[in-house]
């Protein structure tokens, strides 16, 4: 009994200094909801690089919100536009440019949560797309996809340019209401697990995610995909 202990102990303690990337199939998928998700269940670091467009909030204003974890945690964008448009676009209009170098992954002691800006092929400059970055970054990924109507094109698309580049992928988050064939037939043509079908919520707060986190079993998922 206790050798079994000790080997759940040790499956688990991958989340204290886990480092990944969520990334979406396209634009409004539920990229930082999932990401505040993590956020709070991993207690962990965040940083969102590129913030393309302002509404009432930043995705890091929201992450702190709806994960209710520690400011300190929630690391500063490198570069925050106006216009809600691809980065490489938004920086001109701002009369800004992009300095890749500013995009190096930080260097902290813990778990990190990475949210990219919009789908893999935006590009972040005019020659250098974001999953380019991704790439460079060499963290593995977790996909966020819509579980409705054309999810399986998107969906499948963004699996094989990610593993056309080698990039390691954890699984898929499906989010949204259930669909009875999808995750299915993702989980077939992919060869990659689900870690969670994401239901809709009509309160997004940090109890729900944490009751989430159980009944969803994402800790015990996630460990038989890293170990």
């Amino acid at each position: 009994m206790g050798d079994r202990n000790l080997n759940v102990k040790k499956n688990m303690s991958f989340k204290n200094n886990l480092k990944l990337i969520i990334c979406g199939t396209d634009t409004d998928v539920g990229k930082t909801l999932i990401s505040s998700f993590f956020v709070r269940g991993l207690q962990s670091f965040y940083w969102k690089p590129i913030q393309s467009g302002i509404d009432t909030e930043t995705d890091s204003q929201s992450i702190l919100r709806l994960s209710g974890i520690q400011k300190k945690k929630i690391l500063k964008e490198a570069y925050i536009f106006k216009k809600p448009v691809s980065p490489h676009w938004a920086a001109e209009i701002d009369g800004k440019k992009i300095d890749l170098n500013l995009l190096n992954l930080p260097s902290i002691d813990g778990s990190l949560v990475v949210e990219t800006a919009g789908g893999l092929m935006v590009p972040i400059t005019r020659n250098f797309l974001q999953i380019d970055q991704i790439r460079k970054w060499d963290l593995p990924v977790i996909i966020v996809c819509r579980s409705s109507l054309g999810t399986l094109n998107h969906t499948l698309l963004t699996i094989e340019a990610l593993k056309k580049r080698n990039i390691k992928i954890l699984g898929l988050i499906i989010n949204g209401e259930k669909h009875f064939d999808n995750p299915k037939t993702l989980r077939e043509f992919s060869k990659l697990p689900i870690i969670a079908e994401f239901p809709r919520l009509s309160n997004i707060d940090k109890n729900n995610l944490d009751r989430l986190w159980q009944e969803l079993n994402i800790e015990k998922n996630l460990a038989s995909i890293i170990n």
